[in-house]
């Protein structure tokens, strides 16, 4: 894993109490083994806020403890002033936190449209209310309602389980590398596509192994390394940092600008992509 010896950088966070506050948290699977060692992070109303960092940094053990399905040894995690540290997630999603992993995120059995009744099963008079607005964030889910979730492509079932996270109307929602095993145009759609949720007024925490994407649509970002915070500031910035680039994104200044450039290409004609979902 990079060692590095540079000081925890914080930039660019909006004035104003925050909506989630995770401080200091020290978690892991094991006893006595801590994966995350004094991790900390906050997100503000209206923010997305996108994790970064090398294998094995802790970005997902980060987003399980917010969720309350890694405990939390010492820290403290608030949503909107209130203490949640170690809430069971059921109870999380009450007070209005989803959160998307990043496989085995449908229910395969059932149709989309049961599995948008899971995402308010605590509430189930909700679905009527919630179903039309959900799904028109997600329009190519709309005319398939009856279709078996396990039928679809990996992009698809993403698309479904973002979705039903929304159903009981969050105002947090995590997720775990949504562009994962998708191919180059999914991703893109994935990142679009979560663009578009934060901008429909949910407060977002993705976290990514596409770390120059993610840190294209995000406000701010953390870099994380060995569990701490290495970096942070706002994603624009992080991605034109010498260091976070040398340390981080591996590549030169010179490839970042090229990405940049194939971005803004032209798309080709329809039919002229990459098929299917890698």
């Amino acid at each position: 894993m990079t060692e590095t010896t540079a000081p925890v950088v914080h930039r660019g966070a909006p004035a104003g109490e925050p909506l989630l506050h995770a401080d200091d948290l020290v978690a892991g699977y094991l006893p006595g083994v801590n994966i995350l060692n004094g991790c900390s992070l906050v997100l503000h109303p209206g923010e997305l806020v996108g994790i970064i960092g090398p294998n094995g940094a802790g970005k997902s053990t980060l987003l399980k403890a917010l969720f309350g399905l890694v405990g939390i040894r010492e820290g403290r995690l608030t949503l909107q002033g209130e203490d949640i540290t170690n809430l069971r997630a059921d109870a999380l999603v009450q007070r209005g936190v989803g959160f998307v992993p990043q496989t085995n995120n449908v229910f395969p059995s059932l149709t989309i449209e049961e599995n948008l009744q899971m995402g308010v099963y605590q509430a189930p008079g909700k679905f009527a209310e919630r179903v039309d607005f959900v799904l028109s964030l997600f329009p190519e889910l709309t005319k398939r309602r009856k279709q078996r979730a396990g039928a679809l492509s990996g992009g698809e079932r993403q698309m479904v389980a973002m979705a039903r996270a929304l159903m009981p109307e969050p105002s947090v929602l995590l997720l775990d590398e949504p562009s994962a095993g998708l191919s180059p145009v999914r991703q893109d759609e994935a990142f679009l596509r979560t663009r578009r949720i934060n901008k429909a007024g949910v407060s977002v925490v993705i976290v990514e192994q596409n770390a120059r994407r993610a840190l294209q649509i995000c406000d701010r970002a953390y870099v994380l390394d060995q569990g701490r915070n290495a970096y942070s500031g706002p994603g624009r910035e992080l991605m034109n940092d010498p260091k976070v680039i040398e340390l981080y994104l591996g590549t030169l200044a010179t490839d970042v600008d090229a990405a940049r450039a194939a971005e803004t290409a032209p798309r080709p004609p329809a039919g002229g992509g990459t098929p299917g979902d890698a």
